[in-house]
């Protein structure tokens, strides 16, 4: 007989069966691992009822012992009167006590992993021999399917209302400990927050704006600020510039260092203190960029499943992206583009920031402020985007303007769009010799981004 058709599934009985003998015996430890599995990670059915049983118990704020275990799975239909209570003492006297209770979990949940792998190469072995797709999206698809394996998050089959409930039930635990542990990312500007309530896991972020407005140095800004405050890896691809200019602009605004100074290279010594303060400052935060010219999602997709402990990622910009499918259509290329770069957010579980283009709408009104209809090129970036945000200077416009004024522009930031929450704008301090953004505090709270 052929090697492939002996082998056996990974499974370990005697793990699934501690597992739930813990849980018996200390119903308390349902809660250190009630994160760490769902009901389809044990191999055996018998297993996946009892624990599915177990799970109705902890929502309808039950004890979980014997009696109540066999009670409900008797209700369900699983064992008559007469059966399962002998199977059940069984695992309940499997384990002496639940201090290993995590280590089961973790087993379990490895073997089921493993199980998942072994299922998912099997449909990509069947993908790659029917030669019935492209082979970039042949690739692009077994990599979403490893990488969805990688981080616990099996995409191939629905999930229980029940097990989404349990997330939520610890949610609304955490945050009655500390309101502010679940709040999405933040930008690190005060008044924009306030507004957003963070930046959610999987949202994609869409800074549009005008040419000159400052989108490249607001999306810079909130990079900085983020890998500043979370430690975790900001992730940065410019389209437009090249790494050193991007840098550059950073350094720029970090170190309050003229960006015309950098350029030219007319420094002053207090300049070069400022620098060397802001460089080592800004080695240690965990900032990664890519200048690719004319990257794809999928491009971008296959760089960031590499990267651990990420964060943000923010591209600059939209437009400058290339589409997968190549059409004479743009419109559709962007659409295309769009609705990528939400489901890249939605995979990786992080915020998105994107940069747009916007049209020449704004310059042939009266009032100048942006829409969201003056997005270019297609109205699916609307639709795909959880946050819209576009920003405006007055200042801009104006034909008597002196660029060589160093006070303090205001800026709007127009939160046109939000899917969680509400919309305004918020005003804010921008200092165009060193590309940054400044919170404007009204009370004696303190901003980021300062």
């Amino acid at each position: 007989m052929p090697e492939e058709l002996t082998r056996k599934l990974p499974f370990s009985l005697i793990t699934e069966q501690s597992l739930l003998g813990s849980i018996l015996i200390d119903p308390d430890s349902f809660n250190e691992i009630a994160d760490m599995l769902s009901a389809t990670d044990f191999y055996l059915t018998e297993h996946t009822q009892i624990y599915l049983a177990m799970q109705e118990l902890f929502l309808r704020n039950r004890e979980i012992d014997i009696v109540t275990l066999i009670d409900m799975l008797v209700q369900k239909g699983i064992y008559d009167k007469s059966g399962g209570e002998e199977y059940i003492r069984l695992i309940a006297e499997t384990v002496p006590n639940a201090l290993n209770v995590k280590d089961y979990a973790r087993i379990v949940k490895d073997k089921s992993s493993l199980r998942q792998l072994i299922a998912a190469c099997g449909e990509i072995l069947e993908s790659a021999y029917s030669e019935q797709d492209e082979v970039a999206s042949i690739i692009g698809t077994a990599e979403s399917k490893i990488f969805s394996i990688a981080q616990g998050r099996d995409n191939k089959n629905f999930v229980h209302i029940r097990d989404v409930m349990l997330g939520v039930f610890d949610r609304l635990h955490q945050l009655g400990i500390d309101k502010n542990a679940l709040q999405g990312t933040k930008t690190g500007f005060s008044g924009l927050d306030n507004v957003l309530a963070g930046m959610g896991n999987s949202d994609l972020v869409l800074v549009g704006a005008r040419p000159g407005m400052g989108k490249t140095s607001f999306a810079l800004n909130i990079a900085t600020n983020v890998a500043q405050a979370t430690k975790k890896k900001v992730c940065i691809f410019s389209l437009e510039m090249s790494s050193e200019q991007l840098v550059s602009r950073v350094l720029s605004s970090e170190a309050m260092v003229d960006s015309y100074a950098l350029r030219t290279g007319e420094l002053k010594p207090e300049d070069w203190d400022h620098l060397a303060e802001a460089s080592s400052a800004l080695s240690g935060c965990d900032i990664l960029i890519d200048d690719t010219t004319g990257i794809t999602v999928t491009g971008m997709k296959a760089k960031l499943r590499r990267v651990d402990n990420l964060g943000l990622v923010v591209i600059d910009y939209l437009q400058l992206m290339q589409a997968d499918r190549k059409t004479d259509n743009r419109v559709q290329e962007v659409a295309d583009i769009s609705r990528n770069l939400k489901i890249m957010a939605k995979e990786l579980n992080v915020p998105v920031i994107c940069c747009a283009q916007l049209s020449r709408g704004p310059e042939s009104r009266t009032d100048k402020k942006p829409m969201l209809s003056d997005l270019r090129d297609s109205g699916a970036i609307e639709q795909d985007a959880d946050v819209v945000m576009f920003l405006y200077r007055d200042e801009y416009y104006k034909t008597d303007r002196d660029p060589s004024n160093q006070e303090v522009n205001i800026a709007e930031v127009i939160v046109a769009k939000n899917r969680h929450g509400s919309t305004g704008n918020v005003e804010m301090g921008w200092i165009g010799k060193y590309t940054k953004f400044r919170t404007i505090v009204k009370d004696s709270g303190t901003g980021g981004g300062a």
